[in-house]
């Protein structure tokens, strides 16, 4: 049987493979669909995330080089930013010159080559005056083998011989285990994730490895950041029971692999069309769901977009980011990251003449301002009209508001009849391609490995 319908037949009772900078345990759900309990910012329900990775975004790698960005990254319509740890990093058993960002010497300081704490606070500030709001990655999993915790042992998982561990099942070895049947480390971490948003102003966290931390953990420590100010928690896992009470959104693991399956020519899109309907069932009404072509493991393990997507990387894009939930763009996409970057050492992004920055900025302002594109509950409902080997059609609306693809991933043009799927002379529309005018027509000619996007004025 196909490999990825044997996933979707287990796909209500098992979460999949949930990948890190290594692969993570796979995690059990044998319950039934979870209540949402989670109350989002109100900032949240039209936004799109945008993942920094402040070492390799310029040849300082500095904070306050990213800084004079922002008025560029402001333009082209990106809301929340999500910079990579930006804690010091471990150095003994240390992988690579400068390590693994996910191995943190130390929760409450940050590394001293991406700047200061006034350098970060700065970048915060800016951040808030244009309307953006900041989200720090956060390991609450393991620590550094160096890190100041381990002189108190008994707040981690030990061996057989009483020594530190690397995670179980894992060749993460430049980090070990952390303990939670500790009541004392959990507080210490309670109180390190207090500190960023108390001191600095932060408005929430990516959690990395969130399956493998205990759930309850995360339970209470939405309820106590919230008592501070009103946080944004995305979890880098796949489990419905995230959204219960602690997070507002999560990734979509299977769904990022699924399609470069697709752009591979390994499956077609009518498995996708079977994806999104078990993701309906699966998953609370207003959980936010996170959709993206590639992000930092994706990037530096698996392949450029060029390599995982050919000539239909913009297709994947436009269907990242209007399909469902909240589209995720990892920095230099805008610019055709071609390269991979290295993940233990130095790697700078080749900021080219930012070819996708007014595609991108196209889409994110589609999202901000049309209410079917909204994330959660209060996004539009998706209905898809075909799904084959090669194109995949679907509409999404809310109230007055709705938006039409039509993605052709083959090499031959199509002619597409908008009257087939209710949009009629009378309809009062614009039209979204590299290919077509920005005027009402009945039958449109989408070329190959091309995309068609309407959208109600």
């Amino acid at each position: 049987m196909n490999p990825f319908k044997n996933l979707l037949l287990a796909f209500v009772t098992i979460s999949v493979l949930v990948l890190s900078s290594c692969a993570s345990p796979e995690v059990e759900n044998t319950e039934d669909t979870p209540v949402g309990n989670v109350e989002h910012p109100e900032w949240s329900k039209n936004a799109n995330i945008y993942e920094v990775n402040i070492r390799q975004y310029s040849e300082e790698g500095t904070f306050n080089a990213f800084r004079e960005d922002l008025p560029r990254l402001e333009e082209m319509g990106v809301e929340i930013l999500w910079l990579m740890p930006i804690h010091p990093i471990g150095e003994e058993n240390r992988k690579g010159p400068l390590g693994s960002y996910y191995s943190v010497q130390d929760y409450k300081r940050v590394n001293p080559n991406f700047g200061t704490e006034e350098d970060f606070q700065a970048l915060v500030d800016e951040a808030h005056e244009r309307d953006m709001k900041v989200i720090i990655d956060w390991v609450a999993n393991h620590t550094a083998w160096d890190n100041p915790w381990t002189q108190n042992p008994e707040w981690y998982e030990l061996n057989e011989e009483g020594n530190f561990m690397p995670p179980r099942g894992t060749d993460w070895t430049d980090v070990i285990q952390l303990d939670y049947s500790n009541n004392e480390m959990r507080e210490a971490m309670h109180d390190a994730l207090e500190y960023w948003v108390r001191e600095f102003d932060i408005d929430g966290y990516r959690c990395d490895v969130a399956g493998m931390v205990p759930i309850d953990f995360w339970n209470e420590a939405r309820d106590r950041l919230d008592t501070i100010k009103p946080v944004f928690m995305l979890a880098e896992d796949e489990g419905p029971v995230m959204h219960e009470e602690a997070f507002d959104m999560t990734y979509t693991w299977t769904y990022a692999h699924l399609i470069r399956e697709i752009a591979a020519g390994n499956e077609d899109f009518s498995v996708l069309d079977s994806l999104m309907e078990v993701e309906e069932t699966k998953f609370p009404e207003n959980a936010y769901r996170m959709y993206f072509t590639t992000n930092h493991d994706e990037n530096s393990w698996n392949g450029t977009d060029p390599g995982m997507y050919g000539d239909n990387f913009e297709n994947f894009a436009v269907l990242s980011a209007t399909i469902d939930g909240m589209p995720l763009i990892y920095n230099g996409q805008e610019s055709n990251l071609d390269k991979q970057l290295e993940f233990f050492e130095k790697d700078e992004i080749e900021w080219k003449d930012y070819e996708y920055q007014p595609f991108y900025t196209m889409l994110l302002d589609l999202k901000k301002e049309n209410e079917a594109l909204w994330n959660g509950e209060f996004g539009g409902d998706l209905n898809i009209f075909e799904s084959s080997e090669n194109t995949f059609t679907y509409k999404r609306e809310k109230g007055e508001d709705w938006v039409f693809v039509y993605l052709n991933n083959g090499s031959e043009s199509v002619n597409v009849a908008l009257d087939e799927y209710g949009i009629t002379g009378n309809t009062s529309y614009e039209i979204y391609s590299d290919q077509l005018p920005e005027e009402d027509i009945n039958t449109v000619e989408v070329a190959g490995n091309s995309w068609l996007l309407i959208a109600n004025k």
